[in-house]
């Protein structure tokens, strides 16, 4: 054990006087004590040590939490540790971040289990160091008080973790609801046009006239094009879905990211004369590459699906700067066009699932949509911590910003700058 502070002496000290001498000790001892509590977790953890308690404020609530159970030692005898709201307060924390660290319920129970072995261990060495001499009844209710404490903050640790986890559990149930009833919304339309043309085409009057078959055969084409594109659209989110939906971060490069989203829709883009732009000098950032490409992938393909047919050049424009935002970077990547724009009250509703904001205009730009592409945009940036936003001046075009916390080294370089394609 490590040498602790000097204390007046003791050694004539009464048994009365026992408990609120070790209560003194270990209040002047908080802070040792709670680094070797940190160095124990540090050895139990599964996560860096500097995560273990990752911020100051959480790191000072330790000594205070072993503070509180100090003066719990020595409090009166109907005094009981589960209302000090301070103390309840810094457990429930504790719970919170072991859930966002996906901890288990084993690792908290062996956390207090090694706090309670480091207290009496400390209080065993400090009686036999300053020579006190309580009787086995004052021990035994200095045990019992020492251990009541850590059960009450282990049990109030847990049950905040294991609420966080039930929360989790109920909002993903929900999202899997609405999921299952987006698919059913989204395939039965264009499943009942195919069942209608599948029976208009065994009719032999319908057979006979060419133009109708035709016009048929090509409600079918564009039907099974549109299941097509549901089902990969699908399978994206589905692949996109972790467990508990905890993004796959990774370095990666935003130059190569929008070159291969340019890639893929180059046929789209040319069959409507849309030229794709990318920026030079893109960035790298920390992020889920396969929910940033997909979020980049929706804002692209409707800049081409709603390009302005009456403008001799249409383009769309992929960008990305960093931008300084109080103590954070950020990165931020900008999908730009000359497209349509949106109409000022159609703002405000263009990430909810369903809601298209040219629907009326399919017929004329030969176009179709499901209304979840920048619903799914929205969900991808929001799992990776940042936002998105819209610009769009009707007649003009449209600027859609993804807005992701710079993290990892990248973020070190250059903290002021701003690097403009």
């Amino acid at each position: 054990m490590a040498r602790f502070l000097s204390v007046p002496d003791m050694t004539t000290a009464t048994a009365e006087d026992f408990a609120g001498i070790v209560s003194l000790r270990v209040e002047a001892e908080r802070h040792t004590l709670a680094g070797h509590w940190l160095r124990r977790l540090n050895e139990l953890l599964t996560v860096l040590p500097n995560e273990v308690f990752p911020s100051e404020q959480l790191l000072d609530h330790i000594p205070a939490l072993i503070g509180e159970i100090a003066v719990y030692l020595r409090a009166p005898a109907d005094e009981e540790i589960a209302a000090n709201t301070i103390v309840i307060q810094k457990a429930r924390e504790l719970g919170s971040l072991r859930h966002a660290q996906r901890a288990s319920v084993h690792q908290l129970l062996r956390e207090y289990e090694i706090l309670a072995e480091i207290l009496e261990a400390f209080v065993v060495e400090e009686t036999e160091r300053l020579a006190l001499q309580p009787s086995a009844a004052e021990c035994f209710e200095l045990l019992r008080r020492l251990t009541h404490s850590s059960r009450t903050l282990m049990r109030t640790t847990v049950d905040t973790f294991v609420s966080e986890y039930m929360t989790a559990i109920e909002d993903r149930n929900e999202r899997i609801k609405t999921f299952n009833q987006m698919v059913s919304h989204e395939l039965r339309s264009p499943l009942g046009t195919l069942l209608f043309a599948a029976a208009a085409l065994e009719r032999g009057d319908i057979r006979a006239d060419r133009a109708r078959s035709e016009k048929i055969t090509a409600t079918i084409k564009a039907n099974a094009q549109r299941l097509s594109w549901l089902v990969e659209n699908l399978q994206r989110v589905t692949r996109l879905s972790g467990a508990l939906d905890v993004p796959n971060e990774q370095t990666v490069d935003m130059g190569t990211i929008a070159n291969e989203v340019a890639r893929q829709l180059e046929e789209m883009a040319s069959s409507r004369q849309v030229r794709i732009e990318v920026g030079a000098n893109m960035r790298e950032l920390c992020a889920d590459p396969a929910r940033l490409e997909l979020a980049l992938m929706n804002l692209v393909s409707n800049a081409i699906k709603y390009s302005d047919p009456a403008k001799t050049e249409s383009f769309v424009e992929i960008t990305s700067q960093v931008e300084h935002n109080g103590s954070q970077d950020e990165c931020v990547i900008q999908v730009r066009d000359n497209g349509l724009g949106i109409p000022e009250a159609n703002k405000v509703a263009i990430f909810e699932r369903f809601f298209r904001a040219h629907a009326h205009l399919d017929t004329e730009l030969g176009v179709s949509g499901s209304g979840l592409g920048l619903a799914i945009t929205a969900d991808c940036v929001k799992a990776m911590g940042g936002s998105v936003e819209c610009e769009s001046i009707v007649g003009e075009g449209s600027c859609f910003s993804i807005i992701l916390p710079l993290k990892g080294p990248d973020a070190r370089h250059n903290p002021s700058s701003t690097n403009n394609p």
